[in-house]
């Protein structure tokens, strides 16, 4: 195998470079890594949410209730194909909310699938307990938290609509790479309602431990949180200036 002098940058970066090389190709040992990270890769798409354990640790946790939710989506062939029924609730899981008549709330948190149910299912719990036990010493209204099967970004829009949240915070796989099967994103909207695009959302991506740690994510989302209560704005309306912020501290 030669050597590639540039092989100092994997000190820096889990990308694929200066991988070295055997004539034109990669030596076996890389292509076999490569081929196993696409395949964990491929697999944390068709990963599920372990519902049961997710409902037991986080009610256990966060002494809140539990609503578990579907999407208008029935398999996840038609997940990949359909994303928009993925924005959407069910009939059924509509019919839940309508009937709760739900009191107005501060914030609501959605838990959802998204391309890795795995990152949700590694990094979910101790995020919300950091995030919701912060919330309670300054005395936030916090709704019930959604579970939502087969889910995109806007189910979590029509979720906070219903039960009168004035923020709504979407926390979702991401779209896994080849070194990040298990990143988990926060998307947080002012005023959700039906209907709202991406521009009215702030996003805090790549949470998991080999990115931005649960702590880290933590503190950017409470910062956030607070800057949506006051300035009643969100997206690309609100600048983020969080490392000059109190709430850090």
């Amino acid at each position: 195998m030669q050597v590639d002098h540039w092989q100092f940058l994997q000190n820096y970066t889990p990308a694929r470079i200066a991988r070295g090389r055997a004539g034109h190709s990669f030596p076996t040992n890389e292509l076999l890594k490569f081929q196993a990270d696409h395949a964990q890769a491929r697999d944390a798409v068709y990963s599920t949410l372990n519902i049961p354990a997710l409902s037991e640790s986080l009610q256990l946790t966060l002494d809140l209730p539990i609503i578990h939710l579907k999407s208008g989506i029935e398999n996840r062939s038609q997940y990949l194909q359909r994303p928009d029924l993925g924005r959407t609730l069910s009939q059924e899981s509509r019919e839940v909310l309508q009937t709760m008549k739900a009191e107005e709330s501060d914030v609501c948190f959605v838990v959802t699938d998204g391309l890795s149910a795995e990152a949700i299912n590694q990094n979910i719990g101790s995020v919300l307990e950091n995030i919701i036990a912060k919330l309670n010493k300054i005395n936030w209204k916090i709704a019930s938290i959604c579970l939502v099967e087969q889910g995109r970004v806007a189910v979590a829009d029509e979720i906070g609509y219903l039960l009168k949240s004035k923020i709504v915070v979407v926390f979702i796989g991401e779209r896994p790479g080849l070194t990040s099967p298990n990143s988990m994103g926060a998307y947080i909207t002012f005023n959700p309602q039906v209907g709202i695009t991406d521009e009215s959302r702030n996003c805090v991506s790549n949470i998991r431990p080999e990115g931005m740690n649960p702590e880290t994510a933590s503190d950017k989302i409470i910062y956030l949180l607070n800057e949506m209560k006051v300035k009643k704005i969100s997206g690309v309306h609100l600048k983020d200036e969080a490392n000059d912020s109190k709430y850090l501290n």
